[in-house]
């Protein structure tokens, strides 16, 4: 059984040093392939660590799905009308919610969106 919460916490803080195959393994993130090896779940590890610190990935899960579990390209293209549309995945897995604001720094070919109140440099 998969370890969660606080449980996942604790684990993790206790194997310390250990390798990370090695930490998903002793947290119970694994399952069998249909030869019989070891599969090591990576991403629901990682997910399940991230909620284990409050960090929410959003109503689909948080799986790095868009809607329809579609994964997402990380590209955004230009509409016909002129926007730029960053989708709800994407500021779902941010923890963004409605009524964010963003400062809008324009430079050769890009756009930047620092939130407002944050320094420019952090990430």
């Amino acid at each position: 059984m998969a370890l969660t919460g606080p449980d996942l916490l604790a684990k993790v803080k206790e194997l310390g040093n250990a390798s990370k195959s090695d930490l998903v393994r002793a947290c119970g993130y694994l399952s069998s392939k249909k030869d019989g090896s070891e599969r090591l779940n990576f991403t629901a590890f990682y997910e399940a660590l991230l909620e284990a610190k409050g960090v929410s990935l959003g109503d689909g899960g948080g799986n790095g799905k868009g809607q329809g579990a579609r994964s997402l390209s990380y590209i955004a293209k230009v509409q016909g009308n002129g926007n730029l549309l960053v989708g709800m995945a994407y500021t779902g897995l941010l923890g963004l919610k409605p009524g964010d604001e963003f400062e809008i720094k324009l430079g050769k070919k890009q756009i930047r969106l620092i939130p407002v109140g944050a320094s420019d440099d952090e990430d």
